[in-house]
């Protein structure tokens, strides 16, 4: 269930320490155990702050972390956002 494949030929694939939702699911915890619903973040933000340093999530791949919150805005628990100088996450 950790392996996707990259391409129809199933020539390459991604191997994932864990799913997206699954980290969807860390960051939400750390959301709500820190009363930080009705947030904006930027990507930088909860993969680089300081906030986050002691987080499983912290240094997360940009592109996993964007599939996290994808996956958490399909739950109505965050919308993925455009900011000014990149994107950003709202929690609800």
């Amino acid at each position: 269930g950790n392996l996707e494949w990259l391409d129809k030929n199933k020539t390459s694939f991604l191997i994932m320490w864990r799913r997206p939702e699954e980290w969807g699911k860390l960051i939400y915890q750390w959301v709500t155990k820190n009363g930080l619903t009705n947030s904006v973040f930027t990507l930088y933000e909860l993969a680089s702050g300081d906030d986050t340093e002691n987080e499983e999530f912290h240094g997360l791949d940009e592109a996993m972390l964007l599939r996290a919150l994808q996956a958490l805005q399909q739950e109505h628990k965050a919308e993925i956002i455009t900011l000014d100088d990149g994107r950003g996450v709202k929690f609800f």
